[in-house]
């Protein structure tokens, strides 16, 4: 019992990081005339903040730009922008010493915004759930890196976003 406490205040304590990665608009394309092309795919960040209760629960508040999906035929061109803030709680389970393995779950809050080559432009906000899966390999007890799949629902209408990212996170 004596080592019980250092060892688990090693396991709390803020965090802060970042992620890079792909994002997909899965749905932005759907409805679309034919002769018309459109990439619902685009480079992504992220940047958050938490807190880590003990070795296998955390909550997260994370800002995502998760890039913009663009649609162009018959001299017609329009793209959507997503950007989201999510606030999840973290379940993490060891599986080695410096490897373990998380889930995420939690609400996001989406901004979207549409532009169009003929001046159309049209914005909307959205609130929905958000989940996600990743590895986290600790180099150091400060300093981790992460791989990472998130799920935004409902970014847009009838629109759900999906994040694939590596990162890195430091502990205080």
């Amino acid at each position: 019992m004596v080592f019980t406490g250092p060892v688990l205040a090693q396991d709390t304590g803020f965090y802060i990081g970042g992620a890079l990665g792909q994002a997909e608009q899965k749905g932005a394309c759907d409805g679309l005339p034919a002769g018309f092309s459109c990439d619902e795919k685009d480079s992504a960040w992220k940047i958050l903040g938490g807190y880590q209760f003990n070795r296998h629960l955390a909550v997260e508040l994370g800002y995502a730009n998760l890039g913009e999906a663009s649609a162009s035929g018959g001299g017609l061109s329009a793209s959507v922008e997503v950007t989201a803030w999510d606030v999840v709680a973290v379940g993490s389970l060891p599986i080695m010493d410096k490897f373990s393995t998380y889930g995420k779950l939690g609400m996001c809050r989406a901004e979207s915004e549409g532009t169009s080559n003929v001046g159309v432009s049209a914005d909307d906000s959205e609130t929905g759930f958000t989940f996600g899966i990743g590895l986290r390999y600790d180099f150091t007890r400060n300093l981790g890196v992460r791989a990472e799949w998130q799920r935004y629902s409902e970014v847009g209408d009838d629109t759900d976003a999906d994040l694939l990212s590596i990162g890195v996170i430091w502990r205080f």
